[in-house]
């Protein structure tokens, strides 16, 4: 990638989720990646001293701020994505983990294709973007760098989503700015919000889709405000049609099995792994 997106995280109240959200983010993110901590008056005192020592200690390019008073989810949100122009951002809820090279991979998503504008990752907890099942909430996985190795391994054929999901994406700055942003007047969550972004962006001819060589660990699924599902059926009738015909006719099954198989298939991490000039991870298939 030419420029990094910047990589938004709105802070959450539960502070064990941001602590390891936090520490994947370093660990799985290339230093000097811009960050942005948002915090809509939700942190407690532990959890800004947990933001204050990670922010002297990240090797990322890392900014924290807080509201005196909380304004809401998506009006938060919103408010800092129209502070990054037409930047390319990815939101990463706080109670997220991403694995090693999602990022990178996110971004070559956007690169491949122009009409891409929401590049989502697979998740335990994805809803359309769920592994190993669809729709289903899975445990947290076990052995993440193997299956981010996994992961990156996969063709990079960007497959449709009914829409963009909540645990993470990255939006392209030009579309997200050309379809309006975020309906801060109809929706109380970022879950809902963000489907009817899409469904937005791809009446306008955008593509929202699979990036099937990243993964983000979540878990729990994204939840809707009060009111927000009766207000997206008003708005997009067949939403809930759409959504129920993937969800039934499992387009990405190829796709999950075939990841799936390459996690069975790469090989553990090399012992002493630092004598490594690279430090190139290795894997066992020659696919």
């Amino acid at each position: 990638m030419a420029v990094m997106p910047v990589v938004l995280v709105p802070v959450g109240v539960d502070e064990a989720a941001l602590d390891a959200c936090l520490g994947a983010l370093e660990a799985a993110t290339p230093p000097g990646t811009p960050v942005w901590l948002a915090d809509d008056a939700q942190a407690g005192p532990r959890g800004c001293a947990l933001i204050e020592r990670w922010m002297q200690r990240t090797r990322l390019k890392a900014e924290y701020t807080r509201r005196a008073r909380p304004v809401g989810e998506v009006a938060h949100l919103d408010e800092a994505l129209r502070a990054c122009g037409d930047l390319d951002v990815v939101v990463l809820p706080s109670d997220t983990v991403p694995l090693p090279g999602w990022l990178e991979r996110m971004g070559e998503s956007l690169a491949a294709d122009g009409a891409i504008a929401t590049a989502t990752p697979w998740c335990n907890a994805g809803e359309a973007a769920a592994w190993p099942r669809i729709g289903e909430i899975g445990p947290i996985p076990d052995e993440r760098e193997r299956l981010a190795r996994a992961a990156a391994g996969m063709p990079p054929l960007h497959p449709e989503l009914p829409a963009a999901c909540a645990h993470a994406v990255l939006l392209r700055g030009a579309a997200r700015r050309r379809a309006g942003g975020l309906d801060t007047a109809s929706y109380g969550s970022w879950y809902a919000a963000l489907i009817d972004l899409s469904l937005r962006l791809a009446g306008l001819g955008w593509r929202n889709v699979l990036c099937e060589r990243a993964f983000v660990v979540r878990a729990r699924e994204g939840v809707a405000a009060d009111g927000d599902m009766d207000r997206l059926a008003a708005r997009w009738p067949d939403w809930h049609a759409r959504l129920a015909q993937f969800l039934m006719g499992d387009p990405l099954r190829a796709a999950r099995e075939r990841l799936a198989a390459r996690f069975a298939e790469v090989g553990p991490l090399p012992p002493q792994r630092e004598l490594f000039e690279d430090g190139a991870p290795v894997v066992a298939d020659s696919a």
